[in-house]
């Protein structure tokens, strides 16, 4: 019986989908539930499976853009054959590409003789000749010279023939010093990357503000409690945890921040659902973190976790991507200094996180050095007020700054206890 392997959709609205790559090859004996191919579409990567045992035949090639629904291969389940291993992606290809290399090449450097080098020295033809005639080879001639004393006329002839020596072995760049240029098809992803950068920039009134933020206390937190903090909740004690919950108390300060635009209409949401932007093999995604607002510190950590290996081993859904109100980007840990993040629509607002880097600032009339980061708000003006914008980062940075705050809702703890 043949079975055919058809596109599936990845979601409403999308009508087509890019063949990124195949796991498997023409021919190929596949078992049930194997990923035998990879389809990019506009907003995330995704696998297909074999749905049975047997033969299968390729009738689509991998980079070409196909509607849903096509049919790209057939599997011949009366066929029989060898079950092979399971098929490795691109990105694993690559890797073990790698380091096979240098299990191969590592060797060969330690077992090169010197005899074998045919260019330790400098040597014109007519000497080579003379060398054959005398049955002498370059290690006789270097071995012989080593042995001879450096005289005064050695080091004058040294100084005076230095500036018109050069050396034949130039190491080549690894790039550049040609003409030629090479050619790559956008996928799907990225197309809808570009153009919903363009569309922000042209639909939203965007604008940035920013502040600093003094990270000493969490910085003295983290090294107090992240070995015992670990050991409790398996997971590392980072800076998005203490960042996503001081966002989400700041949302309810400021609910504009967490809104959107529908129409004519404000949308505002009793919940904040924060996106983490992760860098992936194909490109930026962004995983949702829900109802962020009742998780802790170790919650958060274990989502973000979660949701950043699937990303990673590009096993992200859509539903993992689905919604959010609010977005934060950490640009710093690729040593960004200070940006301007852009929207991810159709939010109202993104935090741009920056590396942190000792700087002298002013405490209590005293220059003391602390570990600061620079850190950005862009927002929809049409929705956000400037006041409301710079409000809500200000308060951010207070939390961050104090973070004991947090655990009372982002009041002062001495005016929680007094009630009032």
């Amino acid at each position: 019986m043949r079975i055919d392997i058809k596109v599936p959709s990845p979601g409403e609205s999308i009508t087509q989908v890019q063949l990124a790559n195949w796991l498997v090859e023409d021919g190929d004996f596949v078992e049930k539930d194997q990923e035998i191919a990879e389809i990019d579409s506009d907003k995330a990567t995704l696998s297909l499976s074999a749905e049975a045992d047997g033969k299968i035949k390729i009738l689509t090639e991998a980079g070409e853009t196909i509607d849903v629904g096509t049919i790209i291969a057939t599997i011949d389940t009366e066929a029989k054959g060898e079950k092979k291993a399971k098929a490795e992606t691109k990105v694993q290809k690559e890797v073990n590409t790698k380091l096979e290399v240098k299990k191969v090449e590592a060797p060969k450097v330690e077992v090169i003789d010197v005899k074998e080098k045919p260019s330790l020295a400098h040597i014109s033809p007519l000497a080579q000749k003379l060398m054959q005639q005398n049955n002498i080879s370059e290690s006789d001639l270097i071995d012989f010279f080593k042995s001879v004393r450096v005289s005064k006329k050695d080091v004058e002839f040294y100084v005076s023939e230095k500036d018109n020596h050069k050396t034949t072995d130039i190491a080549k760049p690894s790039w550049g010093g040609s003409r030629d240029s090479n050619r790559k098809k956008m996928s799907s992803l990225r197309i809808k990357l570009a153009e919903r950068l363009v569309s922000v920039k042209n639909e939203t009134a965007m604008l940035t503000t920013f502040n600093e933020v003094n990270m000493t206390p969490i910085m003295n937190i983290r090294k107090q409690y992240k070995d015992s903090f670990k050991e409790k909740h398996g997971v590392g004690l980072g800076f998005m945890s203490f960042f996503t919950k001081a966002i989400t108390e700041s949302l309810h300060y400021f609910p504009q921040v967490n809104a959107m635009i529908d129409g004519d209409e404000f949308v505002y949401y009793d919940y904040a659902d924060i996106g983490i932007a992760v860098s992936a093999p194909k490109g930026l995604v962004v995983p949702v973190v829900r109802n962020a607002e009742t998780l802790s510190l170790a919650e958060i950590e274990l989502e973000i976790k979660r949701l950043a290996e699937k990303a990673r081993d590009n096993k992200i859904s859509l539903d993992d991507m689905k919604g959010g109100t609010f977005t934060i980007t950490n640009g710093g840990v690729f040593g960004s200094m200070l940006s301007t993040p852009i929207i991810n629509p159709p939010q109202s607002a993104i935090l741009g996180m920056h590396n942190i880097i000792e700087r002298p600032i002013a405490v209590n009339g005293k220059v003391e050095i602390h570990p600061m980061m620079y850190v950005a708000l862009s927002y929809d003006h049409r929705i956000i007020d400037g006041k409301d914008s710079v409000g809500f980062l200000v308060k951010v940075k207070e939390l961050l700054e104090n973070p004991i705050q947090m655990l009372f809702s982002g009041n002062d703890p001495l005016t929680k206890l007094l009630e009032l």
